[in-house]
């Protein structure tokens, strides 16, 4: 197994057991301490063998409590957010192109077919770092896709929302996603997670920590639906 597929083995491991485990209030105490434990068992890994120092890992989550969004981000995976009629991004890259977009030096096309496009600035790495964590309101409709980049950068904005918009299932959506990412000439190592925020009748889905851990290695991650 290549070291950074181990280091987003040991990130799940550390991030899963929410999914089960909370059921507080404090979103970003949780995110926080989870993350902080996926670190460490990056750095363990990298003491007991050397031979993998560097490695690192994405990582885009999102943890739901009541009638709130947890997020944590770092990296250059995604989360997108259709709320009515906006669609959106609503994570920043963590790369070299992302800053010279933010000083004016080029524009967003320009770094779509950037050179150095791949290059990220900030990873778990088992070093101290500081991920984004933010806090915002659940409603329902809301649809959520957590993406890698082996989807956004072949997939323009508009063909992401676009399926999104079209596929009611959130299954069939992910299929989607990732069956026009291929055709784009993206990777193998596709990642895409689509989550629906549903009404009070809908059971929230249990097994998340199990699922995560059967779909590494595969093209897709597939959808779930979040009660509001």
């Amino acid at each position: 197994m290549a070291a950074g597929d181990v280091a987003s083995r040991l990130a799940i491991e550390a991030m899963g057991p929410l999914d089960e485990e909370f059921a507080g209030n404090d979103l970003l105490t949780a995110l926080r301490t989870a993350v902080s434990d996926a670190n460490r068992r990056i750095r363990d890994e990298v003491e007991a063998d050397p031979a993998k120092l560097g490695m690192g890992t994405t990582l885009t989550a999102i943890l739901f409590s009541g009638d709130r969004i947890g997020l944590v981000h770092i990296g250059d995976s995604r989360a997108y957010l259709v709320r009515g009629e906006e669609f959106g991004q609503i994570t920043k890259d963590d790369t070299y192109v992302q800053l010279l977009v933010d000083e004016g030096r080029i524009t967003l096309d320009e770094a779509a077919t950037h050179p150095q496009r791949s290059l990220v600035s900030r990873v778990l790495q088992g070093q101290p770092t500081d991920p984004v964590y933010s806090v915002t309101a659940a409603r329902a409709g809301d649809r959520y896709l957590l993406c890698s980049d082996g989807l956004s950068s072949v997939l323009r904005a508009e063909t992401i929302e676009e399926a999104l918009r079209e596929y009611a299932d959130v299954d069939e959506c992910v299929e989607r996603l990732v069956d026009l990412a291929l055709r784009a000439g993206g990777p193998d190592n596709i990642t895409a997670v689509v989550a629906d925020i549903v009404g009070d009748d809908v059971p929230e889905p249990k097994g998340l920590r199990q699922r995560l851990r059967s779909w590494l290695g595969r093209d897709e991650i597939t959808g779930a639906r979040l009660p509001a």
